[in-house]
């Protein structure tokens, strides 16, 4: 790409934005994957022709604020569920999020500068990248939203790879593929064989038998409850009573004989389920005999004066009987959605209520009687690689989640992106309920069971599918991504200083 080699100034940092727009297209739910081979030879070019690491650097910021405004737009409809109050910041947050997260971009251009141009800057950009990925899930309490190995997640097949290396693995396979333009028609056609044998290696997966699943029944239930009633107290016994007869309607469709879980989504119930025995005794009158129902809702420890002196988001098992079997709190909070940081500094208050939530205490593997254990993973614990089951291996995983800050847009596909990666890592099964949608059951290899569409109102009914026997990447976690990172910048490190002696 010669021109944009020769772009300069304004010229150049809007090319820049224009290319981090455009790859933004390969995200979820559009999945326009081949846009990366004209915005990842697009941005390789202009570090090509940026004169200094600085140069380099404005141009990465500028290529990452275009990628995340774009793939991160929906946030503001969070904002708007209130505009009297919060709309005012629609302008800002967007902005706002995307700044730090264009920082790693930059910084993965300026290590890529400082390699030769060619090939080694090539591996040295798919490299810096995957490490300011793995970092961006790490840092500031992590946000590992829209990594670019999960513009493969609109099937099944292609996501197979992540059982060995997980997310990270086909991030870095992702930025090598899509840069090969770069290199000429022959490393072009040698990424048309590589692609072919990722897919072939997916084929195959996916045609090995499944083990038997262990016979229990999951219904999902999706309220499809907006965010604008959800907290309303006119609403409160309105929402509670939707989902007790969506319940009783479902499990009227369950088979027989079969042992059935019913799952409501993160902070369905209006009611505090974990302290309030007659909404856990509505709850369970809605049950068939024998079933079990996984709700999410706020659980409260209260102080003296029966005041609240702290607040969880919690996921509570309640039997039949309207005993509660177990109670998981979510461990990792959403900043300015369920806690503020920097209070006393910054000067508004996002989270509802006068109280921020608590933490949990981490992952478990939560038993219930009679079902396998689970690991229960609420909103967006699901996005984090290699961090949603405890070392005590659970039979399948279970995300609660209110995607109704979102409406209808990239958000709630981009959420299921990252939950369907979860389960090929994992090699375990997930059940997935979401407030308004996508709620889905999927089996270990990501294929879909069940889905109930975003915006939709209803139950689905389907096995819980089978679990497989541990993933590599369920073993070694970010371990084998890592070294493979590690390869490809040794590999752009002795490419960069043959090619310096040879010029010297």
């Amino acid at each position: 790409m010669p021109a944009l080699r020769r772009l300069t100034g304004r010229r150049a940092v809007f090319a820049a934005f224009g290319l981090g727009v455009l790859a933004a297209l390969a995200l979820p739910p559009v999945h326009a994957v081949p846009v990366l081979l004209l915005a990842i030879p697009g941005l390789l070019a202009l570090i090509d022709g940026a004169g200094s690491w600085k140069r380099a650097g404005v141009l990465g910021f500028t290529w990452g604020m275009g990628h995340h405004v774009a793939g991160l737009y929906w946030i503001s409809h969070a904002l708007l569920t209130d505009p009297w109050r919060w709309g005012w910041l629609v302008p800002v947050a967007v902005p706002g999020l995307a700044l730090p997260l264009a920082i790693y971009i930059a910084l993965a251009v300026i290590i890529a500068w400082f390699a030769r141009p060619g090939w080694p800057r090539w591996l040295a950009l798919a490299g810096a990248w995957v490490v300011m990925e793995m970092l961006r899930g790490l840092l500031f309490t992590g946000f590992p939203w829209n990594l670019i190995g999960s513009v493969w997640a609109f099937d099944a097949l292609p996501l197979q790879a992540a059982a060995l290396v997980g997310v990270h693995g086909l991030s870095l396979l992702t930025m090598l593929l899509a840069g090969l333009p770069a290199l000429g028609r022959r490393a072009v056609a040698g990424g048309a064989v590589a692609l072919l044998a990722l897919g072939g290696f997916g084929a195959w997966r996916l045609a090995q038998p499944e083990p038997a699943p262990p016979g229990i029944n999951l219904m999902l239930v999706q309220g499809n409850v907006q965010q604008e009633a959800k907290w309303r107290e006119d609403m409160r016994w309105p929402i509670f009573r939707r989902y007790l007869e969506l319940t009783r309607e479902g499990a009227t469709r369950a088979p027989a004989g079969v042992p059935l879980v019913v799952i409501w989504p993160e902070t369905a119930s209006p009611f505090l389920l974990p302290n309030d025995v007659d909404a856990r005794r509505y709850a369970a009158e809605s049950l068939p005999p024998g079933g079990v129902l996984l709700a999410g809702s706020v659980r409260a420890e209260w102080g003296e004066g029966q005041r609240p002196e702290r607040v969880f988001n919690s996921l509570s098992a309640i039997g039949k009987d309207a005993a509660l079997l177990g109670v998981y709190d979510k461990a990792h909070l959403v900043p300015f959605g369920e806690y503020m940081p920097l209070r006393g500094l910054v000067p508004i208050r996002v989270v509802q209520g006068g109280l921020d939530f608590s933490a949990g205490p981490g992952a478990i593997a939560m038993t219930v009687p009679g079902l396998p254990a689970f690991s229960p993973l609420i909103c967006y614990e699901v996005i984090f690689p290699g961090a949603v089951a405890p070392a005590e291996r659970p039979a399948w995983l279970l995300n609660v989640t209110n995607d109704a800050w979102f409406g209808y847009s990239a958000g709630p596909f981009q959420h299921l992106a990252a939950a369907r990666l979860r389960t090929v890592e994992e090699g375990l099964p997930l059940a997935r309920a979401a407030q308004t949608g996508i709620s889905v059951i999927l089996d270990a290899h990501g294929r879909v069971v069940t889905r109930l569409e975003l915006g939709e109102m209803g139950s689905a009914i389907a096995p819980l599918p089978a679990a497989l026997a541990p993933t590599l990447f369920a073993r070694h976690g970010v371990l084998a991504p890592a070294l493979l990172t590690a390869l490809v910048l040794l590999a752009s490190l002795a490419g960069s200083c043959i090619r310096r002696n040879r010029t010297s």
